[in-house]
């Protein structure tokens, strides 16, 4: 299938928890064709269990005039879970066992490429093992105070490139990050101190 791609509608303060309390207030015809055509270039999508659970009970009720449910009801879906046994929603597989080498035989599979969406946990998995090619952050301007974060379980450090940056309407900006191919050997001024809060 190509290349794994995160996207994520993130708050400034990293919150991805309930997005619909606040992405609606800056959605926008660009941000909609923006989300279309990111759909419609990959063949796929990989997701945690409950992220999938709640697709799987809205989309299939869903339908629009510009294609967006029928497209997220016909393309593969793989649903990592060692509990879900029988996926209902059309076109689901589960992935359960090993999990490094379930996704990188899915990333050997020709195609162009598995979207991740949601899925904090599986994000935290994919980033701690180098699975994930790309993260596409697209930031609300707008802090949620609280709520689940996306990088919250990561357990060391990773160092990404950015590759674009794309401004939408109402100051939402999609920043899309790679891995980096190396440490970027910045040199900190030894005037600020690091030893302490502000």
């Amino acid at each position: 299938m190509g290349r794994i791609v995160v996207t994520e509608f993130l708050t400034v303060d990293g919150v991805m928890e309930s997005p619909q309390r606040w992405v609606p207030s800056f959605w926008s015809n660009e941000t909609n064709a923006y989300k279309l055509d990111e759909l419609h270039s990959h063949d796929a999508q990989l997701l945690g269990r409950a992220t999938y659970e709640s697709f799987a009970a809205s989309w299939p009720q869903r339908s629009d005039p510009d294609g967006f449910a029928d497209r997220m009801n016909g393309m593969a879906k793989y649903v990592v879970s060692s509990t879900l046994t029988k996926p209902q929603w059309n076109n689901s597989s589960v992935i359960d066992g090993n999990l490094v080498a379930a996704i990188a035989k899915l990333r050997a599979l020709p195609g162009r490429g598995i979207l991740v969406a949601g899925s904090a946990s599986l994000v935290n998995f994919l980033l701690q093992n180098d699975l994930a090619d790309e993260y596409r952050l697209m930031i609300f301007p707008i802090v949620a105070g609280s709520g689940k974060r996306l990088f919250r379980n990561a357990h060391s450090q990773r160092t990404l490139e950015l590759k674009e940056t794309r401004s939408l309407p109402h100051g939402v900006t999609v920043f899309t990050y790679v891995r980096a191919a190396s440490e970027p050997g910045g040199e900190f001024p030894a005037h600020f101190a690091l030893d302490r809060e502000a």
